[in-house]
């Protein structure tokens, strides 16, 4: 299993769900479990070994979980190429992925194809590694190593919401995120002082009939999953019963997605709202490292197998002038 977080949302009964990257298709077994009868399943992966793993434990899943029939299925597949393994437009309801995202050569391609194949109202929900600055190429000397702990492939966050724009999404709303510490000097000299980040981020296909204005928001309690109160994202708690007042954009997340029915909206006057600065606190809101650092959370980039790894490969191979 590999992975940087947690990439299952809650609230997934009957959904229609697309996991990228599905590997041995671990998650999508849980998410099978989780949309039930009356959803389904799509995993897609590159690799024959993965597919063929996952497709020998689709039987045993859907009589673990008292299915009626199986509801997830595998296909093999680029991310960045959707279309070429039969994945039509607007045709899920949730996309997810575990720090896949990073490994792709072009990442605006990946979230071009989510945002096809998403239903509007839909979410792409996915965890993947993040980085503060573009890495220097120097860092490509230990390859094999930083690809394979997704150090190379991270995108700067700047551009992960300058890219989900331009195709169309809302501004990513940051989840939760962990800064990664780099346990080395010689390779934070590679990596010029870069930090990363692994971070979980929604990205909302609005509806195009939802107007971006600010609301009060009310909560009304009724997803049972989460009780009286409902965290969208880190900067967003709602308590049942209690009125919120949030900027134009989570208005339209709120109101364009499942959550909908769950919340009552009153409308507030816009001649005041300062688009620009609601557009600027967004972004500030979506800096997984500004979150990072205000909750403490930190942990060691390399598993102890690959810290060896690094040791002996700096002793032998890493110069730095």
């Amino acid at each position: 299993y590999f992975g940087c977080g947690l990439a299952i949302p809650g609230f997934l009964d009957g959904m229609h769900v697309l996991d990228l990257g599905s590997g041995s298709g671990r998650d999508c077994f849980v998410i099978s479990k989780l949309v039930g009868d009356n959803g389904y399943v799509v995993g897609i992966d590159m690799t024959d070994e993965q597919l063929s793993l996952a497709n020998k434990y689709i039987d045993y899943h859907t009589k673990k979980f008292g299915l009626s029939k199986p509801n997830v299925e595998f296909r093999k597949g680029y991310i960045e190429k959707l279309g070429e393994a039969g994945l039509k437009d607007n045709s899920f309801d949730i996309i997810v992925s575990n720090c896949v995202v990073c490994l792709s050569p072009d990442k605006k391609t990946v979230l071009q194809e989510a945002f096809r194949v998403l239903k509007p109202g839909g979410e792409f929900y996915f965890a993947d590694m993040y980085t503060d600055r573009p890495l220097f190429e120097e860092a490509a000397r230990m390859s094999d190593l930083m690809w394979g702990e997704t150090i190379s492939g991270a995108l700067v966050w700047k551009d992960l919401v300058k890219y989900a724009e331009e195709v169309g999404f809302e501004t990513p709303r940051l989840v939760t995120s962990y800064i990664y510490d780099v346990p080395f000097d010689c390779v934070k000299q590679l990596l010029e002082g870069a930090r990363f980040s692994s971070a979980t981020y929604r990205l909302v296909k609005k509806k195009a009939d939802i107007k971006p204005v600010p609301v009060k928001a009310i909560y009304k309690g009724s997803l049972t999953e989460c009780g009286h109160t409902f965290e969208l994202d880190a900067s967003h708690t709602f308590e049942a019963g209690i009125p919120l007042e949030v900027a134009g954009d989570v208005a339209a997340v709120l109101k364009s997605t499942r959550f909908a029915v769950h919340f009552d909206f009153e409308e507030l006057p816009v001649a005041d709202v300062d688009t620009d600065k609601e557009y600027e606190k967004s972004v500030e809101q979506a800096d997984p490292f500004a979150y990072a650092v205000r909750t403490g959370a930190t942990k060691n980039i390399f598993t102890d197998e690959n810290q060896k790894a690094v040791e002996a490969l700096l002793r032998n191979e890493v110069v730095v002038q």
